[in-house]
């Protein structure tokens, strides 16, 4: 899918590319941080307005190495392509390399052919711990936030599960009925078309009202952001997915692995618009 030639021309130091993501206010990887400035933190990295890129790949050893470049468009036109099923030979610029960092904080499926396999860097003085990717067999801010990602991923499979609350009139499936992370689970049928929509949860609730704060008092770049007709919302120990024209979906790191439905009724439309109107759009 990526291409593999090396960022540098010495074997050892080579770097074969196997992928990238975006680092941006509008667009990073959530499992760094409810927000840009927290996912540039996790990295060591300054919160640029414009933002990095993240190339991952491996070292003519085999290591494996995350380098942080400041070519955003080189890296955006990359995965545009890969997204497309193009090839594409991503090799950045040495002059464009902010960091070299051992390790991938991402799961990445492909190893590069000819090499060794995966592994993380023998470790020098002063070296940073290697990044790695958030155990499965947890669940704290890191995986609720994967499983937030997973929800938006397939949206239409979670939005299936619960009735028609377009209008606020119909059924919600009650809380608690999902899970996230590894992948989408069905949740039980709706109730009867007779059946009043309940009432948020406790915990949807308090995550409404620190939403409605955020419109008095904004949060810190990027914990407000929209994807493609997408909403999500992070902040501490909670994320929202949504679509401004639906409903939306709550997870709490308190209630490990559960997707709170929360229908659209009388209040949610209003904030959901508010919420988009201060998005940061994904470049």
């Amino acid at each position: 899918m990526t291409g593999t030639d090396p960022i540098a021309e010495a074997d050892a130091d080579a770097l074969f590319v196997l992928t990238a993501a975006l680092l941006t206010p509008g667009r990073f990887p959530s499992v760094l941080g409810d927000d840009y400035p927290a996912a540039c933190a996790a990295l060591g990295l300054q919160p640029y307005a414009e933002g990095y890129g993240l190339v991952f790949g491996q070292d003519g050893n085999g290591a494996r190495w995350t380098v942080v470049v400041d070519d955003v468009s080189l890296v955006a036109v990359a995965i545009s392509s890969w997204d497309c099923g193009m090839a594409y030979d991503l090799s950045p610029d040495e002059r464009s390399v902010v960091a070299g960092l051992p390790g991938w904080p991402l799961p990445v499926a492909t190893a590069a052919p000819g090499v060794p396999a995966p592994h993380d860097p023998e470790p020098e003085e002063g070296d940073p711990e290697p990044l790695a990717p958030p155990s499965g067999a947890e669940w704290g801010p890191a995986q609720r936030r994967l499983g937030a990602d997973e929800v938006a991923l397939h949206w239409d499979t979670w939005r299936a599960q619960v009735g028609d609350t377009t209008d606020g009139s119909g059924p919600a499936a009650p809380a608690g009925s999902g899970q996230a992370a590894p992948a989408a689970t069905a949740a039980p049928a709706h109730p009867p078309e007779d059946v009043a929509p309940p009432a948020p949860s406790t915990g949807a609730r308090k995550v409404l009202e620190e939403l409605r704060g955020y419109l008095e008092d904004p949060p810190p770049v990027g914990r407000v952001r929209e994807n493609a007709g997408m909403l999500r919302a992070d902040g501490p120990g909670w994320s929202l997915v949504a679509r401004t024209d639906d409903m939306a979906f709550v997870l709490l790191d308190d209630l490990p692995r559960e997707v709170l439905p929360v229908s659209r009724g009388p209040r949610l439309p209003a904030l959901l618009e508010a919420l988009d109107a201060m998005a940061v759009r994904a470049s």
